[in-house]
């Protein structure tokens, strides 16, 4: 190989990396973050035409309209999703109900081409064992699966412990002026 075509492949390479540094940046967080089918498109694309510029396929002009071109699409994409006039939905898709109230969404499992077998693994990495303890699973747009539980399948947290001691001390207060809790006289008689 040439040494001459080796450096300006080097060259390419570096003015590729620093285009595309500034095309990310100026997108945005949200174009690096969890990928959504546009966001892959983007990526595939992007990665399509940087091999093709590296080794010298392309000119380095038209390689560089083509990743400022995708990453305009990209920011308009993102401009119109966040302005929600229904683009998003049409761009990005919506999130798909997968258990509701503790049953399984028929639907949204066809829907989302995922079994049941597959989604109970999915629960298991969120520390759920039964479905009866999920309110609402959904699919979100990336991917990811999103579980609220319900109210009495939470962990509980220390505040919730230091609320109910907090109210039996209160209660125990506004008894009356000489009444005594039988938790302090248990505790005074353990002393």
């Amino acid at each position: 190989m040439d040494p001459h075509e080796l450096m300006m492949t080097a060259a390419r390479t570096a003015a590729i990396y620093l285009l595309l540094l500034l095309v990310m940046r100026a997108m945005g967080k949200r174009a690096i973050g969890n990928f959504t089918a546009f966001d892959l498109l983007v990526a595939l694309m992007m990665g399509e035409v940087v091999d093709e510029m590296a080794y010298g396929d392309v000119s380095f002009l038209q390689g560089a309209t083509v990743i400022v071109v995708v990453g305009i699409l990209q920011y308009a994409n993102s401009w119109l999703s966040y302005y929600d006039h229904g683009a998003d939905a049409i761009l990005e898709g919506k999130p798909t109900v997968m258990i509701l109230n503790g049953v399984l969404v028929a639907h949204g499992l066809r829907k989302e081409r995922m079994n049941p077998k597959d989604l109970m693994a999915e629960l298991r990495l969120r520390g759920v064992d039964d479905v009866r303890e999920v309110r609402l699973a959904m699919l979100e747009n990336d991917g990811e699966l999103s579980v609220l539980k319900e109210p009495w399948a939470e962990t509980a947290q220390r505040a919730d412990l230091g609320g109910a001691a907090a109210e039996e001390k209160r209660s125990a207060m506004t008894a009356g002026a000489g009444a005594r809790s039988p938790k302090t006289d248990a505790a005074e008689n353990v002393s």
